[in-house]
Formats: structure tokens, C-alpha cells, sequence
């Protein structure tokens, strides 16, 4: 890597922006990005069909595919096809198992540089997502759409062998590993020998040996 790219390359971490656009005040780390960010405002490269102005001629090629629903890009392992190339080499990665991206605190390492960016926050103790019901904030997004189930009842988690449904996958998985599916039953009524997955369901057996519970006129 060059000086050059290196110092380009730091202000992504710094967050220093030193090309400001004179349109829209938007600021860039490399004169690269300003410039092509200007021609979105000139409208140099426009899409004839949805209007939407593209920042090279590269990018409005690749935009015009979401129309025609060209993807040229196809991988040679599972046959999945892209409209960008880019995309492809993301996609790549998962039969390849490369992780290039590399967290400089943990040393964790990801296959896409915006897993790594989401990770960071991890680090960094930042919570920029935050619950619009109860102000409790989360580092990620995804962490923030499993809270809100709290808040809107859903559960989208069910259990394929009793349609039970649970609003995380960590509460399926436990459920799917207790004594109700495995069978096992590991409170054992003294009186009977009957054996029950839970103490309670046993306290309520118990219950028809002492006869605290029983109809007068039938004896039941």
C-alpha cells in the first residue's frame, strides 16, 4: 500500500472527510469519492427509466440490470447468479471460507467489511440502536429486532414437533432440548412409581393420593 492510499485509508477509521461537495456539503475521504459523487448532482450518468442518477458510467450499467434482471455473474459452485461482480466475490466467500477482514482488537476475523464495521461497536460500547417504546439501546440491529418482539408479542419461532412458538431461536433450542421432547422424566411419585418432567407436574399428582381435592358425591 502506498503513502498515499494508506492515508486515505486511515481517515476511515479517523472519520476525518477533507473533500467537501459545494451542492450538498457531503464530505469524502479521497478526491475519487467527491468526484464521483458530483456526477450524481449533474446527472451525467441518469437511468432513463427511474431517473436515478448514478455516480460513473460502471455504476448505471450495473443499475440498468435491476431493470432488465440481467445478472451475468454467476458462481461456478452452486450456479447463483449477480448483477454485480462484486457481489459475487461477497458470495464466493462462502464456499471459499475466507475471512479477509480482521478485527484489530480481537483479532476476529469476517468475510464482508461491513460484519467487521458492525462488530467494531462491540469494542467500542456504542448503541446506536435504539428501542423507540422503552429507550433501551443495543450495538445491533439485530439484537434491537429480537427486543421488539417484547413489545409486539410475536413469536416466529415454532417448534416443528409441537407447534410451540417462541419469540428467540435461543428459547426454541432450549425447548427443543428439554425433558418435554428427550422424554426424560425425573420426578418419581413415591406412592405410584408415575414419573413426571417437572416437580410441579409431579406436586399436582401427589395431590390424588392425599384426596385433599375430592368430589363428594362421586369420589373421584
Amino acid at each position: 500500500m502506498s503513502k498515499q492510499n494508506l492515508t486515505t485509508h486511515s481517515r476511515l477509521h479517523t472519520g476525518e472527510s477533507w473533500y467537501a461537495c459545494s451542492q450538498c456539503g457531503k464530505r469524502f475521504s479521497s478526491k475519487s469519492g467527491l468526484c464521483q459523487h458530483t456526477n450524481m448532482h449533474s446527472g451525467k450518468y441518469k437511468c432513463t427509466e427511474c431517473g436515478k442518477c448514478c455516480g460513473s458510467g460502471k455504476d448505471l450499467a450495473e443499475h440498468k440490470r435491476h431493470h432488465s434482471g440481467e445478472k451475468p455473474f454467476g458462481c461456478s459452485v452452486c450456479s447463483k447468479r449477480f448483477t454485480r461482480s462484486s457481489h459475487l466475490v461477497k458470495h464466493s466467500r462462502i464456499h471459499s471460507e475466507e475471512t479477509p477482514y480482521k478485527c484489530h482488537v480481537c483479532y476476529k476475523t469476517f468475510s464482508q467489511r461491513s460484519h467487521l464495521e458492525k462488530h467494531l461497536i462491540v469494542h467500542t460500547g456504542e448503541k446506536p440502536y435504539k428501542c423507540r417504546m422503552c429507550d433501551k439501546a443495543f450495538s445491533r440491529s439485530g439484537d434491537l429486532n429480537v427486543h421488539m418482539r417484547v413489545h409486539t408479542g410475536e413469536k416466529p419461532c415454532k417448534c416443528s414437533l409441537c407447534n410451540t412458538s417462541f419469540s428467540q431461536s435461543s428459547s426454541l433450542q432450549q425447548h427443543k432440548h428439554s425433558r418435554f421432547h428427550t422424554g426424560e422424566n425425573w420426578y418419581t411419585c413415591s406412592q405410584c412409581g408415575k414419573r413426571f418432567s417437572s416437580k410441579s407436574g409431579l406436586c399436582q399428582h401427589t395431590y390424588m393420593h392425599s384426596g385433599k381435592y375430592k368430589c363428594t358425591e362421586c369420589g373421584k
